[in-house]
């Protein structure tokens, strides 16, 4: 059997237990005020995401630049070589 002072201090940590989990729901809670916001949210993030492969940083397009350049050289070149035979 419990004694006086055991239930007391099952209660308290009891008491302790439940106002940690109030505290950790009140942390997990929604971000979002609705869900109309929460699916804003969302259809925005889908677009970022689908759109994100065609995104173009410097170093494609210096390559590409590069690229172009070649072979607008290699034209000319080919150009010259044709008009001096």
């Amino acid at each position: 059997m419990l004694r006086p002072s055991s239930v007391a201090r099952v209660r308290a940590e009891l008491g302790a237990l439940e106002a940690s989990a109030e505290r950790a729901g009140a942390a997990l809670a929604c971000v979002y005020a609705s869900s109309e916001e929460f699916e804003a949210a969302e259809l925005d993030a889908r677009c970022a995401a689908m759109w994100l492969p065609f995104r173009i940083d410097g170093m494609r397009v210096v390559l590409v630049a590069t690229a172009l350049a070649g072979a607008a050289a290699l034209g000319a070149i080919g150009a010259l070589a044709a008009i001096s035979l």
